[in-house]
């Protein structure tokens, strides 16, 4: 049975400024039940509507934490954002790393990913919305969370390997590779969603994957 929000929720929250470390090591100390209860909240909450119509007292009672805690441990609506959508987006890059183990060929290695991204998605569509819906990229991006190296820099490991056995297209740099993919994953993501989900997203992981394969293989390569 649910609990009453903590009466603290109700009043003016003290704020301070504390840097986007400070608030990482603070979160760092924060039970894991609560963490749970306030990431979820944020998730249910910014994947049904836009960052500017959410108020931080709906999270806070959604989580059942006070409004001070959120300010303490997040310090504003924007570093709880994009804290969240960090754990999420970890999350997926600890899947692709426990799936990659034993792959040797390289096209199978990829095709992985791509087939991992598609299902993390179908799995957690509130994480797809709240990036079409909630986030303002130009903020985003100025995150220390924006570079999430858990996750990119997976793609990026893969994508180097491929260049450097002669397998991928060597003709543009790594990063217009990733743009391609990362295009690619968004707008199949993002056209899962409208359409409502009727559909699993990965019965097309493979006819897809072999479309982006060649879009972004060496055209004399097979893949090994």
């Amino acid at each position: 049975m649910r609990t009453s929000p903590d009466p603290a929720a109700h009043r003016a929250p003290i704020r301070t400024v504390a840097s986007a470390a400070d608030l990482s090591a603070e979160r760092a100390k924060l039970d894991q039940q609560t963490r749970l209860r306030i990431e979820q909240a944020v998730l249910d909450i910014f994947a049904d509507r836009e960052f500017h119509r959410v108020g931080l007292i709906e999270v806070a009672r959604a989580a059942n934490v006070s409004l001070q805690t959120i300010y303490k441990y997040y310090g504003s609506k924007e570093a709880l954002l994009f804290a969240t959508l960090d754990t999420w987006l970890s999350k997926l890059a600890v899947r692709m790393l426990d799936h990659l183990q034993g792959i040797e060929d390289y096209k199978e290695r990829f095709r992985k990913v791509f087939w991992v991204t598609l299902d993390f998605f179908e799995k957690h569509p509130k994480v797809g919305q709240i990036i079409m819906s909630s986030v303002y990229v130009n903020t985003w991006r100025k995150q220390a969370h924006y570079a999430n190296p858990e996750l990119f820099g997976t793609f990026l490991k893969v994508l180097g390997e491929g260049r450097s056995r002669g397998i991928l297209n060597d003709e543009v740099e790594e990063k217009y590779l990733l743009d391609v993919i990362m295009g690619v994953l968004g707008r199949l993501v993002q056209m899962h969603i409208h359409r409502g989900m009727k559909e699993p997203l990965t019965d097309q992981a493979g006819p897809l994957f072999e479309m982006l394969w060649r879009a972004i293989a060496k055209p004399s390569s097979g893949g090994v």
